[in-house]
């Protein structure tokens, strides 16, 4: 028992449980702490939003009937009620709950809990949840020490993170705590929440605020789907106010102040949002590619990152159904490297407008893709002779370079020669699509396949094969 002393006197608290000298923590905040904390729900009937998790017949909502509480990650936007969550399904189950951060705790922290957790267990039979706030902020290592102890039982870890579990929590730890996701809270019930608390002893009763009509409304729409957000500008909104006093649009307006944009240039928004752009640039919606374009430089985004981005769609998907594409999307790079921010922005605006209405063809990406795959089953193929190097005397004399022709030189420009290893035959890879430039290339390509195919025949004719023209057997393929 010796190890108790590590918790200080060996003694219950109120609820009979053997704790580390501190009292259980309290779901409900003084009169001086901020509204979003002194409106946090303590029941699950007071919990607005998260219906696809808490409604009837759900997961979640039968974990918390059964009383048994499960590991879990929660992953939702800031203001969507993971940490609240968290605290009722402890308050549920009867089950400690002990929170930590991952910014300002570090795996100290974790084996001091896990401990007491340990010997709470062993001594009354109580379970610990530990919750970690901002888990994705431990590095992998580090989100390994959970492993053991939520494998043995010796605790429920609940994670809450904004970023993508998926890119910052370990495997192992997301087959032991599945990921729940939280979704940002509809307008309807960030309105909710704010009728709540003007009505609430613990909210704003006292001030005996008359919102305007849509004043409400206007506060959940600009909030985002963010809960402290919301209660944020309206308990700002009534220090501006006196008590009684209606609660106007222009005050809502003055504590709201700047709307932020919702995005984070290194985790998942950052791939969300380039996808959003490439998407309406591929779609052909010069207004949705301006929108998207505008959420990204205005969250923070390095602009030369979306010039890249802008360069490789200019290939992905036009191609050459419009080489301008290509040109247009250095010269933004180019202007914006000149010019800097605002000014240069407005490049960038019209490279997007420019590959939103080009014609689309993916038939370079794909012809790309495709000469990969048979360099890579094919990397040994040899050259052929005729069309080899022969910088030396040596390499001439074993053929090198014999029985090559010079296409300018012949007629229509076509010599006939074959261009692929022999083993290859003659594979088309790039097939020009029917719009824009491609239209034109298609014909020339034809154009070409045809007066190969009449310069082999005059060969033929002729007797001169390739191995009279170069001493080698002929490297009859399919033909194009």
């Amino acid at each position: 028992m010796g190890d108790l002393n590590l918790f200080g006197p060996d003694q219950a608290d109120a609820n009979g449980d053997l704790e580390s000298g501190l009292p259980e923590p309290s779901d409900r905040a003084g009169p001086e702490a901020p509204l979003a904390a002194r409106m946090r729900p303590g029941s699950l009937e007071e919990f607005r939003g998260q219906d696809h998790l808490l409604g009837e017949g759900k997961a979640l909502r039968a974990m918390l009937v059964r009383g048994e509480p499960a590991s879990m990650i929660l992953w939702g936007p800031p203001g969507s009620g993971k940490t609240t969550l968290a605290r009722l399904i402890a308050q549920e189950t009867g089950t400690r709950f002990v929170p930590i951060s991952a910014v300002s705790d570090g795996i100290a922290r974790v084996r001091e809990v896990v401990r007491e957790a340990g010997h709470r267990l062993e001594a009354t039979g109580r379970r610990t949840i530990l919750f970690c706030d901002e888990i994705h902020r431990f590095h992998k290592g580090q989100q390994d020490a959970f492993l053991p102890h939520v494998e043995a039982g010796t605790i429920t870890l609940i994670g809450a993170t904004t970023e993508n579990p998926s890119f910052e929590v370990v495997r192992p730890l997301l087959s032991r705590a599945p990921v729940l996701v939280l979704e940002a809270l509809s307008a309807e019930s960030l309105e909710a929440i704010l009728h709540d608390a003007l009505s609430s002893e613990r909210g704003l009763a006292s001030q005996e605020l008359k919102p305007e009509e849509g004043v409400l409304a206007w506060i959940s729409e600009q909030a985002d789907g963010d809960a402290r957000r919301a209660l944020g500008a309206l308990e700002r909104a009534s220090q501006l106010l006196e008590p009684g006093s209606a609660l106007t649009l222009e005050a809502a307006r003055e504590a709201m102040q700047h709307r932020f944009a919702v995005y984070d240039k290194d985790g998942e928004e950052h791939y969300n949002l380039i996808s959003a752009l490439h998407k309406a640039v591929r779609g052909s919606d010069p207004d949705a590619a301006l929108y998207w374009l505008a959420r990204m430089l205005g969250g923070g985004e390095d602009p030369l990152y979306v010039a890249r981005r802008l360069v490789r769609m200019a290939s992905e998907d036009i191609g050459l159904a419009d080489p301008e594409a290509l040109r247009v999307t250095l010269a933004a790079r180019d202007a914006f490297h000149f010019l800097g921010a605002p000014e240069g922005e407005l490049a960038l605006a019209q490279a997007a407008l420019y590959l939103a209405v080009a014609p689309k063809s993916n038939r370079t990406y794909r012809a790309w893709k495709s000469a990969l795959g048979a360099a890579r089953e094919t990397p040994s193929a040899p050259v052929p002779l005729e069309i080899r190097n022969a910088p030396t005397a040596l390499m001439g004399s074993l053929g090198y370079s014999e029985g090559y022709r010079y296409d300018p030189d012949e007629p229509d420009g076509v010599s006939g020669l074959r261009f692929f290893p022999e083993s290859l035959g003659e594979p088309r890879f790039y097939e020009p699509g029917p719009f824009g430039f491609e239209k034109t290339v298609e014909e020339r390509l034809e154009w070409f396949r045809k007066r190969r195919r009449e310069a082999r025949h005059r060969s033929e004719e002729t007797g001169e094969s390739a191995a009279s023209q170069g001493g080698m057997e002929s490297n009859e393929g399919p033909e194009a």
